[in-house]
């Protein structure tokens, strides 16, 4: 069977039956939920306790059990088994960009994302802004859409929750996890373990809870041209004006110059989650939390796409590239109770992350053309150190009272505080210019910032008969934004006064802020009907925003000064608010006794003021700015069917159609000089189709034990890596991996043999830059500014899980 016909099968076989999330174990969730049957997970979504097949809103929950049997551990592996779900594989230096229902205007990148994605994401109920593992978590929820009336931290496509195992004042356990594997392309072996511990300390009362986790990824992408002496070694041996003329010279050339580095883009990462609960009785209880995670890396998870004849899973660049994050969460969740009228439900939470990295940063100054390369040995670093540190307070009253009639009302505080402080440095260069400056220091940039957010929101729900309710939300949200910062250029002056060596200050003159600010209102309209106890219709309309903010730039000095500024201008220093209207219609069934259980919706979401990137005209930094219109449409489709009690086939599929209704003026920078898009272009960063089919087996042994035999394959469609392919934007083509494993589950141990991406596909997810600087000579040196992220290749290894 040819990939195309093979494809095909996958599509039509997805169609019918769809995916379905496995279930949870049986377990008491502190906010009302509780797994039942073994076909049926309670979600908590509505901020009420019911089935997913009754939950009248679109949303898909993944349960503990296929968390740990499908190796989810982060949103990225996540998305692969979530219709209308795009998180592009970037490797761990950075989180991927969470992409819902394609509302993203955003370039692909090689990097990923660390900050403001159009998704909320949850902690339980603390607003997580951090990229922590999945371990130890009872369940995923899904919401596909706007959620801001329900939720405090406001949304614009949909919302993520995971839903941690809480502290048990009643019983004593321990979970233990291990991963042993190896992958391919790597020179090591990769290690993974985790593990749960709780412990009651006065029953009924007092416990703790602890999760611990390390893992230890091997990486597969090789840096061989690291220059041994910069300043000394020259980057690129023999030049040329075309990439067949240039090259990094004889093995004795490049003996002399560069060194080589294996699988730098290695993870190892430690995360741990501590909760204490305090519970007077069941109606007061207190989740007092601390999560930290620390990740490093040394270099990208991507390739220079064969510039100067570099290899399938090889890096150009001229220098390692480490990067480390270190995030820390703080919490306090107070549930009481008001005497069968409503639940108080109160989170304060303090979150912090910093975040240093070191890159390449010759291709940029090339690319910029300041004329650095007639210094033959001419090479560049930056380092950047980013701090957030991000308070917010969430207060919801939720009815308990009964009747026809519940409601939510609730208050929402955010206020985040960003700091950067960012330097290039040229090796050489001051020497070649007769510029007094051993440090090498030829750029640097200051920028703090601060977004307040307030919002107040409710939803009321309105039961006129056992099978029909009716469900209206409103949201007001008021925020404001401030940024201040400075830039200097030691080397050449710019304007701002030359900082003599070995001081590194900014002149405070000279030193500029910005601000903006909004307000408005989001909305919610919902209705369900229960067709049956088995089937179940929804509608919605609902309206979501996302924030402005300034751009993290230091703004420009104006009349600007002759030479090199690296700055925004007055129009670019902020960026509004953009928003969303979503319509869609669902149904939910159940059937032949919940053999068969599925969800299919459509929907059409009209964006306005979109949020995309654009660049500085001074310097070429990274921006957002507003423009255009655009319009996402589709059809999503999951479920599972038991075939016999031993065999279960499941599947999901989602088309999406985004595009823009309206041209968009000069959208799209490339080399420096903007491209307009149009009506009818693609919307970049996700995919039209999607799909995944899963078959597991599992055949029954003595006392309750048994083996299962699963084998899963995921289809993901071709993305575009610039809105409409404009400023030579490129199409990253479909891919189609599989995964299998082999598990015995006993009484207290599951053991088991898997391999993920079988047949090792090579594929690319995410594209830096564009292809117009590939092979581009600048005074014969050939640049290496873009770059293709690439998947992980294949893995085989051994998983191991205890619990007592």
């Amino acid at each position: 069977m040819t990939n195309k016909s093979f494809k095909a099968t996958l599509f039509c076989a997805t169609a019918l039956v769809g995916f379905a999330q496995a279930p949870a174990f049986a377990q008491t969730e502190p906010d009302g939920a509780a797994s039942t049957d073994a076909n049926e997970i309670i979600v908590t979504a509505t901020r009420r306790s019911t089935t997913l097949q009754d939950a009248p809103i679109n949303i898909s929950a993944v349960g503990q059990q296929q968390l740990a049997r499908q190796r989810i551990d982060s949103v990225q592996d996540l998305a692969a088994f979530t219709p209308g779900m795009t998180v592009a594989n970037t490797g761990p230096a950075s989180t991927g960009n969470i992409i819902m229902r394609g509302i993203s205007a955003a370039d692909t990148s090689a990097g990923g994302s660390n900050y403001e994605s159009a998704v909320g994401v949850y902690l339980g109920e603390v607003p997580l802004y951090l990229d922590f593992k999945l371990i130890d978590i009872n369940r995923v929820e899904v919401l596909q859409g706007p959620q801001g009336t329900l939720y405090g931290l406001g949304t614009l496509s949909g919302a993520v929750r995971y839903i941690p195992n809480r502290p048990d004042p009643s019983k004593f356990s321990v979970d233990a996890h291990m991963r042993g594997f190896v992958q391919d392309h790597s020179s090591n072996p990769g290690f993974n373990m985790d593990g749960a511990v709780n412990i009651p300390i006065i029953e009924d009362h007092v416990a703790f809870r602890t999760v611990v986790g390390y893992y230890d990824n091997p990486g597969f992408i090789d840096y061989n041209y690291i220059l041994r002496n910069p300043g000394i070694s020259d980057p690129q041996p023999v030049r040329g004006e075309t990439a067949a003329e240039g090259s990094f010279g004889t093995p004795e050339q490049r003996a002399a110059n560069f060194y080589s580095k294996k699988d730098v883009n290695y993870e190892k990462t430690f995360t741990t989650r501590n909760q204490l609960l305090l519970q007077l009785n069941p109606d007061i209880k207190v989740y007092l939390t601390y999560a930290h995670q620390d990740t490093k890396t040394q270099g990208r998870q991507a390739t220079g796409a064969g510039v100067l004849g570099t290899g399938k899973y090889e890096g150009p660049w001229r220098y390692l590239e480490p990067r480390s994050r270190n995030s820390n969460l703080y919490s306090a969740e107070f549930n009481i109770g008001l005497g069968g009228f409503a639940q108080v439900v109160s989170t304060s939470a303090w979150t912090t992350q910093k975040i240093k990295a070191q890159s390449d940063n010759t291709d940029l100054l090339l690319d910029l053309d300041y004329g650095y390369e007639a210094f033959p040995q001419f090479s560049s670093f930056n380092q950047s150190n980013v701090n957030y540190k991000q308070f917010n307070q969430e207060v919801r009253l939720v009815s308990t009272h009964g009747g026809p009639f519940n409601w939510v009302l609730g208050g929402f505080y955010n206020n985040l505080r960003y700091g950067s402080q960012y330097r290039e440095y040229v090796p050489g260069l001051p020497g070649f210019f007769g510029v007094f400056r051993p440090d090498n220091l030829e750029y640097m940039s200051f920028v703090n910032t601060q977004t307040k957010e307030m919002a107040a929101y409710g939803e009321g729900t309105f039961h006129i008969t056992d099978a029909w309710q009716v469900t209206g939300g409103l949201r007001y949200y008021k925020y404001k934004a401030f940024a201040e910062g400075g830039t200097d250029t030691p080397l050449t002056g710019g304007g701002i006064r030359r900082t003599p060596y070995p001081l590194v200050v900014f002149d405070p003159s000279r030193i500029k802020s910005g601000d903006t600010k909004a307000d408005g209102f989001v909305w919610k309209a919902n209705t369900s009907y229960k067709m049956s106890d088995d089937l179940l219709v929804y509608a919605t309309y609902s309206t979501g925003y996302r924030t402005g903010n300034v751009n993290r730039v230091a703004p420009c000095i104006l009349p600007l000064a002759p030479g090199q500024n690296v700055c925004a201008l007055p129009n670019e220093l902020a960026f509004g608010p953009d928003k969303t209207r979503n319509k869609e219609i669902g149904v939910r069934g159940s059937l032949f006794d919940k053999r068969f259980q599925f969800t299919a919706d459509v929907f059409h979401i009209d964006w306005s003021q979109l949020q995309t990137p654009s660049q500085t005209l001074n310097g070429a930094v990274g921006i957002t700015v507003n423009a255009g219109k655009a319009v996402s449409k589709g059809v999503e489709f999951s479920g599972q069917f038991k075939i016999t009690p031993e065999l279960a086939l499941q599947g999901m599929y989602s088309y999406t159609d985004a595009k823009l209704t309206e041209d968009a003026a000069d959208i799209v920078v490339s080399q420096g000089q903007p491209y307009s898009a149009f009506k009818g272009d693609r919307l970049p960063g996700s995919a039209r189709h999607q799909a995944a089919a899963q078959v597991t087996y599992t055949y029954p042994l003595a006392n309750g034990t048994d083996i299962e035999a699963s084998w899963a394959a995921t289809y993901m469609g071709n993305i575009y890596s610039r809105v409409g392919l404009r400023g030579f934007g490129e199409v990253i083509p479909d891919y189609l991996t599989h995964r299998a494993s082999i598990t015995y589950h006993g009484e207290h141990f599951d053991v088991g043999v898997y391999a993920d991406n079988i047949f090792d596909k090579y594929a690319i997810t995410g594209i830096s830059n564009d292809r117009s600087s590939f092979n581009q000579a600048r005074s014969g040196v050939i640049e290496r500014y873009y770059a293709q992220s690439v998947l992980t290749p294949r893995r085989i290894g051994v998983d191991l899980r205890f619990h007592y």
